[in-house]
């Protein structure tokens, strides 16, 4: 498939987070302002979360802790993140173990009212107290000063690892809207069965927030659902797109959505009837139904992990590929209705193979797109940043 021959312009951006960082969470705050968190190790053991602000003109403000501990679960796939509400307040979550088990550990949330200054530990979002997986949670603002957050919950699970085959129940998703004082003000079950491990992600439509996830059928049917938050409850889950992907096993590789009003996108990774394929659709009415999906890299050569987002120039798609060479960075954008593909280029070659990469992350800020990853070289990782203008 063509695309159009203006090529962008791609900057190197130089990140504040030391050799060993890895797990990087990109979002924008309400002044425009970029701020990157990441996972660092701390000498003689256990993990720490810091953050930076980046202002425009001025570059990197100094680095900050958000916390440290012992006992935090870290993966290359459910990484925390770092969240900025419209009221100034900075809101955290992060993985604390909570048993034995490899996969039983905890989302916990963390709140600062003094620009990161200082963090107050509000505790798991869940109440089960089960040594069971809470993790791949997304984070958006629910208003001017409430947060909302989903997570995949796996109490029913008996904490037997990803697959759950042997009598266990399913992984569940859920959903809490959090209040300016930290309590809970409602949570609900959006969906008793889905995929274990592939990431959930949220955009805020102008008919509120818009969730999705990799769901897990009775036949092992692992297609891409999505539901919206009206204030007071969840609509009934749809499908962006009935791929028919019969999956035994979760391909921890989750969606990604992006929203301008009531338009809304999303990018998923699917291997359905053996094509592996990343898939772009769109919806004009706030997530109620989707167009049919734009094809945009077919291969085995896709690992997928994508990132999305979308501003008035157009939707920008960010993904993984890993060839002979080696592995790649690609951003592509589209116009807001898929008809036409502006542009797309290899943003960066990844050093590292396989897992360890981990996942990019992709925002839009001044006009440019701002992309973050993990690198890893001789076994050990560290954060690579671009910018990209388009033409």
């Amino acid at each position: 498939m063509a695309w159009a021959t203006a090529t962008p312009s791609v900057h190197d951006w130089p990140l504040p987070a030391p050799a060993g960082s890895a797990q990087p969470s990109l979002v924008v705050a309400a002044d425009g302002d970029l701020l990157l968190a990441w996972v660092e190790r701390r000498e003689g053991g256990g993990h720490r979360m810091r953050f930076a602000r980046h202002e425009a003109g001025t570059g990197w403000s100094p680095t900050r802790t958000v916390a440290e501990g012992a006992d935090w679960f870290v993966n290359w796939a459910d990484v925390p993140s770092l969240l900025a509400l419209p009221d100034g307040s900075l809101w955290a979550h992060l993985l604390v173990k909570n048993g034995e088990a490899t996969y039983a550990y905890d989302t916990r949330l963390l709140r600062s009212r003094d620009a990161g200054m200082s963090w107050t530990a509000l505790g798991p979002v869940h109440d089960d107290g089960t040594p069971t997986e809470h993790g791949f949670a997304s984070l958006w603002p629910q208003g001017h000063d409430r947060l909302g957050v989903a997570w995949l919950d796996g109490r029913h699970t008996g904490g037997g690892g990803h697959g759950h085959h042997g009598g266990a129940g399913a992984m569940s998703l859920r959903a809490a809207v959090l209040g300016p004082d930290g309590r809970k003000a409602t949570e609900a079950q959006i969906d008793a069965r889905t995929c274990d491990c592939c990431q959930t992600d949220v955009a805020v439509t102008a008919r509120g927030p818009l969730l999705v996830y990799r769901d897990r059928s009775e036949g092992e049917v692992r297609d891409i659902l999505a539901t919206r938050f009206d204030g007071s409850a969840w609509s009934a889950s749809v499908p962006v797109h009935a791929d028919g992907w019969v999956m035994p096993a979760c391909p921890v590789n989750g969606p990604a959505v992006a929203a301008l009003g009531e338009q809304a996108w999303v990018a998923w990774y699917t291997a359905a009837e053996g094509r592996v394929a990343l898939r772009l659709a769109a919806s004009r009415d706030a997530g109620d139904s989707f167009t049919a999906p734009r094809e945009v890299v077919l291969g085995e050569h896709l690992l997928g992990r994508v990132d999305l987002a979308a501003d008035a120039s157009g939707v920008w798609l960010a993904w993984m590929e890993e060839g002979a060479d080696g592995q790649s960075l690609w951003l592509a954008r589209f116009a807001h209705d898929l008809a036409k593909e502006h542009w797309r280029l290899r943003v960066a070659a990844v050093p590292g193979r396989g897992r360890g990469t981990g996942f990019p992350r992709l925002r839009l800020a001044a006009g440019e797109a701002w992309l973050a990853w993990t690198a890893v070289e001789g076994g050990l990782p560290s954060l690579r940043g671009a910018r990209v203008r388009s033409p």
